[in-house]
């Protein structure tokens, strides 16, 4: 089953007229390098990573991503050039290829010391007998089951992959602290709750003495709807890292498709026809030929100059060297003005995208 089934508007939303953007950009001082680093809060240290983390939703998906093992030496080749520009931020989830993502996580850094790279992989929240029977247990029992595939000891964040699940706020926070307890994570985190549900699960997490480190939800240009809903500023507010999956639009904002060639009907988060996405990508084309970058790199470092760690799916040498340029320099306010005059609100569903 598809992580996009259901029902997605393809009719793109304004942002409301009168919101300001620019108040959620970081100084222009603070640029991402390869050599800085983001901190998730954990109970027992704070954990170090690359501003930008490669998501590993592609990797043994077939119903998405039409994923053929022919590609692991593709992507083999692409986290060596992310490891030499610093991006050691690995995300996966036991959903992904029903575990073949972790697997082939665990292949990456068979052999690398242990502080070298930071593993995330998240919950499996739909309803089934571990979840319905074992409510409190079940967190733990599927992240030691993740752990085997990806033969490692510990992840550095866990996270609850949605709130689709049957238990409750607080039976779900017990869960993902007895990870903690056990040894099994060092951090806690969630994906696309609201803003409500987030800071409820970070108050049941408080209990423990655990922080909740991050928030993952859609975040790029055609889907501004976790930041004019004020889930960034709250995230902000209580140092949250709010990350951002399909950060390119599942490729819509990487110069590959068009109206002549649209992507495949299986991407269907932020399913906006391409003749309505043609305006933003002249802008972002136009920036990225002035800085001597790819499209992509343009978007990514929007994501990260309102502060948001973009999450990037990557499954071969190029797309790891075009995403790598969104490192070592910052969007100037006019650009970011430019791109917003031509970016989308988004909506929300009521399968995964709460927030």
């Amino acid at each position: 089953m598809s992580a996009t089934s259901g029902i997605h508007s393809s009719k793109p939303n304004p942002v409301p007229e009168g919101f300001d953007g620019l108040k959620e950009l970081l100084p222009q001082s603070q640029v991402p390098t390869s050599d800085g680093h983001l901190t998730f809060r954990a109970r027992d240290g704070d954990i170090k990573t690359s501003y930008v983390s490669i998501g590993a939703w592609s990797w043994g998906d077939s119903a998405t991503w039409q994923w053929s093992d022919d590609e692991l030496p593709n992507v083999k080749k692409a986290w060596e050039i992310l490891l030499s520009q610093g991006i050691n931020f690995i995300d996966t989830a036991q959903a992904y290829g029903s575990g073949r993502s972790e697997e082939i996580c665990g292949e990456l850094v068979k052999g690398m010391p242990r502080d070298k790279f930071v593993m995330q992989t998240k919950y499996w929240v739909v309803p089934d007998a571990d979840n319905i029977f074992k409510p409190t247990d079940a967190p733990v029992k599927k992240l030691k089951e993740s752990l085997d595939r990806m033969n490692l000891d510990f992840v550095d964040i866990y996270m609850v992959h949605g709130h689709i699940h049957p238990q409750s706020i607080a039976t779900v926070a017990k869960g993902m602290a007895e990870c903690v307890e056990q040894g099994l994570a060092k951090a806690i985190a969630v994906a696309n709750y609201n803003t409500d549900d987030m800071i409820k699960f970070a108050e049941e997490l408080e209990k423990y003495n655990i922080p909740l480190c991050a928030n993952q939800v859609e975040y790029h240009p055609l889907r501004r709807y976790p930041e004019t809903s004020g889930l960034l500023a709250a995230c902000k507010e209580r140092g949250i890292v709010m990350q951002s999956y399909s950060s390119l639009a599942q490729g819509r904002l990487t110069g590959k498709y068009s109206k002549e060639n649209p992507p495949p009907k299986s991407h269907r988060f932020s399913s906006i026809p391409m003749e309505e996405v043609e305006p933003m990508l002249e802008v972002l084309r136009s920036i990225g030929e002035k800085r001597g970058v790819p499209i992509s790199a343009v978007s990514l470092n929007y994501n990260m100059s309102k502060g948001v760690c973009p999450v990037v799916g990557v499954r071969h040498e190029k797309m790891a060297e075009e995403n790598s340029q969104a490192y070592g320099w910052r969007l100037t306010e006019e650009e970011v003005r430019e791109i917003e005059k031509r970016s989308f609100e988004g909506n929300k569903t009521s399968l995964w995208q709460q927030n």
